[in-house]
C-alpha cells in the first residue's frame, strides 16, 4: 500500500469514547450522571489518549426509552443539565483538542414533542403528514385492526389507536415514540435545522439512531408470516427502504457537508457488503462510517437476540475478515466495536470474567480494537475491563424497557412460572443492555463514587466496583488501563499502519480454530497480530516472523522452534519496521 492510495481525514483517525450520561458521573447528588459531571472528567478522558466523545442522547425527554424518545432537540433533559452546560462541554473539549459526536434520533421521537402533538390533534393539521396516520382495517367480525401486522421491535403491535381522529400512528419502537414520516419536505427541513442548531454551537458529528429505518416501502405492506403470532416483523418493508439514500444524501448535501462532520449510521436490519457499500463508497458522497451490528450480534440465537447461540472465535473471525477487506474495495472507512449501550459487555460475552482471566481478556479486546483498520469505538469502562451483572443478580435487576418487556411476555406465556426462566435469565445475564448502561466505576468507596453514598443510583452498581475501579488503575503501567493507554500511543505514532494499513488475514490452518490472527502493512512497517479467544493455551506457527520483534502484549512473548505460545487469553503483537 502507498501513501497514494488513502486520504487521510481526521474522522479515520479518531478514537472514539462513548459515554451513557446517565450512568458516568453524577455531580449533584440526585443519582443520575449528568454534563457538569461529565465536564469534571474531561481531563481523566483526555489523559487515555483518546479524542472523540459520543454522548448518548441528553436532549429534553419523558425517559420511557431512556432519551431516545426526544420532546426537544434543542433543549437538555433537566436533569442532565442546561444547553449552557453543553456549550462548556463543548468549548472545553475543543481547548483540549478533543471532539463531540452527539446522538441524532431522527426516525421518531417522543408523543410529548410539539410535533406529534399538532400532527395527532386533527387530521387536517399542517404536520399530519409529519408522522405515519393510517385509518383502521376491519375484520370479518366487523371489529378494529391495526393497518398492517407489523410488530414492534419493543414487542407487541407497531400501530396504536388515537382516539382524537380515529386513526391508527406508527410506532416501530415504544407506543410513545412515533415514527417520523421523511416523506414530508417541510419535516425533513425542520429536522435539518435542528442538526444545524447543534452544529452552529460546535458539535462535531452525530452518530445516527436507527438511520436505516427512515424511509418505508410507501405502501406498508404486511410482513411475511412465519409463524402463528398475530404481529410479524415487517423490516423487509421498513428498513432501507426506496427513499433511504435520497434522504442522506440530502441530508448531507444540505446539513453534514457545511461543517466538515462525521456521521456514522446505525444500520439495522442490513448486513451484507452491497448495501453497506451503498452508504459508505465514497463515491456515493453520503456517510463516513456504519456500525452494522454484527460484533454484538455473535451470540444472538435463530429467535433473535435473547435466543442462544454461544460465541466462537470463527464468528469473530468471519465478521473481521469480511469488513476489513471489503470496506476498502469501494473505498469506504470501517468502524470497530465491540460494545455499546445496547449491549452487554464483550469480556463477559466473547472472553471471560472469571477473576483469574480478566485482566488477560480485557486487553485482549483492547489489542483487537485497537490493531485494526476503522475508526474505533470504546464504551465507557472498557478502559478498566468493567464486566456484565453476574450470574446471583436476578431478573428484578434488570430495569431496562427492552429486556423487561421480553422477559415479561416470555413469562406470561409461561404461565407466570418463573422457575422455567432459567434459559431467559441466562441470555439477559450475557445480552441485557442494562450491562451496557451500568454506572461508571470510579472508585473503591460507596456507590463507586458515581454519586453520593447517601444518594439511590438510577440504576445498579455492579458489586464488583471494589476490585475493578479507575482509582485502583490509574497509575499502575501494568492495569487494563495502563494497557489501553500504551496501545492509544502505538496508534497515534504509527498511524500509517494501525490506521491506513492493508489488512491480511491469518486463516484458521495458520492459527488454528480458537485464534484470529492477522497482519497490517504500509510501506515496509509491518505488525502481525494473534488473539487467543480461549481459556487454553494455544501454540500457532510463527515461522514467518522470527525476524519480528514483540511490540506489545499481554504476556511473555517467546518464538520457540518456530512456535509461538499464546497463554489463556493472550495477545501477541509482534513489529517490523516501526519506529
Amino acid at each position: 500500500m502507498t501513501s497514494r492510495s488513502i486520504q487521510k481525514k481526521w474522522w479515520k483517525e479518531a478514537v472514539v469514547y462513548q459515554i451513557y450520561p446517565a450512568s458516568f458521573l453524577d455531580s449533584n447528588g440526585d443519582g443520575l450522571g449528568d454534563v457538569p459531571g461529565i465536564i469534571s472528567k474531561i481531563p481523566y478522558i483526555h489523559s487515555l489518549g483518546v479524542d472523540t466523545i459520543w454522548l448518548s442522547p441528553i436532549f429534553a425527554s419523558p425517559q420511557k426509552d431512556m432519551g431516545y424518545d426526544i420532546a426537544d432537540y434543542r433543549s437538555i433533559h433537566a436533569p442532565y443539565g442546561t444547553v449552557e452546560d453543553v456549550q462548556k462541554l463543548i468549548d472545553q473539549l475543543h481547548a483540549h483538542k478533543m471532539r463531540l459526536l452527539m446522538d441524532l434520533v431522527v426516525n421518531h421521537t417522543s408523543d410529548e414533542h410539539e410535533w406529534f402533538k399538532e400532527s395527532r390533534s386533527s387530521k387536517e393539521n399542517p404536520k399530519r403528514d409529519w408522522y405515519f396516520w393510517r385509518d383502521p382495517k376491519i375484520d370479518a367480525n366487523g371489529k378494529r385492526k391495526e393497518p398492517n401486522n407489523w410488530k414492534s421491535i419493543f414487542g407487541g403491535s407497531a400501530w396504536h389507536f388515537d382516539e382524537t381522529t380515529g386513526q391508527y400512528y406508527l410506532a416501530l419502537f415504544l407506543p410513545s415514540q412515533p415514527d417520523l414520516n421523511w416523506t414530508s419536505a417541510s419535516m425533513r427541513q425542520a429536522t435539518y435545522d435542528d442538526m444545524r442548531f447543534w452544529l452552529d454551537r460546535g458539535v462535531d458529528g452525530f452518530r445516527i439512531d436507527s438511520m436505516n429505518l427512515m424511509s418505508k416501502h410507501p405502501d406498508l405492506p404486511d410482513g411475511k408470516v412465519i409463524n402463528d403470532e398475530p404481529y410479524q416483523s415487517g423490516a423487509e418493508f421498513f428498513a432501507s427502504g426506496p427513499k433511504m439514500h435520497d434522504y442522506i444524501r440530502e441530508m448531507r448535501t444540505e446539513v453534514f457537508d457545511k461543517y466538515d462532520a462525521m456521521t456514522v449510521g446505525e444500520l439495522g436490519f442490513t448486513k451484507d457488503e452491497q448495501s453497506v457499500s451503498e452508504y459508505i463508497a465514497s463515491d456515493r458522497h453520503e456517510l463516513n462510517m456504519l456500525f452494522t451490528g454484527d460484533i454484538v450480534d455473535m451470540d444472538f440465537g435463530a429467535e433473535a437476540k435473547y435466543g442462544r447461540d454461544d460465541f466462537h472465535p470463527r464468528k469473530i473471525r468471519k465478521i473481521t475478515n469480511l469488513w476489513q477487506t471489503a470496506v476498502p474495495k469501494f473505498n469506504g472507512w470501517n468502524t470497530v466495536y465491540l460494545d455499546n449501550h445496547d449491549s452487554g459487555r464483550s469480556i463477559s460475552r466473547y472472553a471471560s470474567d472469571a477473576p483469574e482471566h480478566r485482566a488477560a481478556s480485557a486487553k485482549l479486546l483492547a489489542t483487537y480494537l485497537l490493531t485494526l483498520s476503522g475508526t474505533p469505538f470504546l464504551l465507557a469502562g472498557q478502559e478498566i475491563g468493567m464486566a456484565n451483572l453476574g450470574k446471583d443478580y436476578g431478573a428484578d435487576a434488570y430495569i431496562d424497557v427492552e429486556g423487561k418487556n421480553y422477559y415479561n411476555a416470555v413469562l406470561a406465556a409461561r404461565g407466570g412460572d418463573e422457575s422455567k426462566m432459567g434459559d431467559v435469565l441466562r441470555e439477559m445475564q450475557l445480552k441485557a443492555r442494562d450491562h451496557g448502561r451500568l454506572p461508571m466505576q470510579w472508585d473503591d468507596t460507596s456507590n463507586a463514587g458515581f454519586t453520593t453514598a447517601d444518594a439511590k443510583p438510577w440504576m445498579t452498581i455492579n458489586k464488583d466496583y471494589k476490585d475493578w475501579n479507575v482509582a485502583s488503575q490509574l497509575n499502575d503501567p501494568d492495569s487494563v488501563m495502563g494497557y489501553w493507554k500504551k496501545l492509544l500511543v502505538l496508534r497515534k505514532t504509527d498511524t500509517d499502519v494501525f490506521v491506513y494499513g492493508s489488512y491480511t488475514a491469518l486463516e484458521e490452518s495458520e492459527t488454528g480454530e480458537m485464534v484470529l490472527g492477522y497482519e497490517r502493512e504500509f510501506e515496509g512497517k509491518k505488525i502481525v497480530v494473534w488473539l487467543n479467544f480461549s481459556d487454553v493455551e494455544q501454540v500457532v506457527p510463527a515461522t514467518k516472523y522470527e525476524s519480528m520483534s514483540a511490540l506489545i502484549s499481554n504476556q511473555e512473548v517467546k518464538v520457540e522452534g518456530a512456535k509461538l505460545t499464546l497463554r489463556p487469553y493472550g495477545a501477541v503483537v509482534l513489529q517490523d519496521g516501526l519506529q
